[in-house]
């Protein structure tokens, strides 16, 4: 039961640091820009791209064609001279409204599936509030290096989101962290 409440207090930390970092801190939107033309880059994505739901890189290497020197300096070429897009797309319109409480009881169970995990961590390393807020920073800054910087990496993300994942999983967690060590780590009155 200790466990069960820890994980839910976790969750819960989690949960609203996050809405809470989106809603009234910049830091959910860092980099993130308005296209000079909304409508032309709609109606682009629409007339260039499958009507498939997937993940877009442009311009796109396929790596059937690694071997291929012809292709490889062609796209070399091609990526020196262009701008480069990591576009996620998606062929059908949705109203955000409609499906929000769909996407925050998603948002919460991730949150509470993650700190189910932090809770289990921290009953097996030793409880207490200073060990949940280093154990609680430690997996946000795990996540933020497995994840976030990878994407930096390789697909190019902004250095500003980047970081502003950072802050938001390392102080959620820390946070988190600390609320769940505080919990797991009360003595119980027998």
């Amino acid at each position: 039961m200790r466990i069960a409440i820890g994980t839910l207090i976790g969750g819960i930390v989690m949960f609203i640091w996050g809405m809470f970092a989106h809603m009234f801190l910049p830091i959910g939107n860092m980099s993130m820009r308005a296209p000079l033309d909304e409508d032309k880059a709609l109606a682009a994505l629409h007339d260039s791209l499958p009507a498939e739901h997937g993940i877009y890189v442009l311009p796109y290497f396929d790596p059937a064609k690694g071997g291929d020197e012809a292709a490889m300096k062609t796209y070399a070429g091609k990526a020196q001279s262009n701008p480069y897009a990591f576009v996620v797309y998606t062929p059908y319109g949705k109203d955000p409204m409609a499906s929000l409480p769909y996407n925050l009881f998603h948002q919460w169970l991730s949150d509470t599936i993650a700190a189910l995990i932090v809770a289990l961590v921290m009953i097996r390393a030793g409880t207490g509030v200073m060990r949940g807020l280093l154990i609680g920073l430690g997996f946000g800054v795990f996540v933020w290096l497995s994840l976030s910087v990878p994407y930096w990496n390789w697909y190019r993300f902004p250095g500003a989101f980047t970081l502003g994942t950072l802050i938001e999983q390392a102080f959620g967690w820390l946070l988190a962290g600390a609320a769940m060590g505080w919990w797991l780590g009360r003595k119980r009155l027998d």
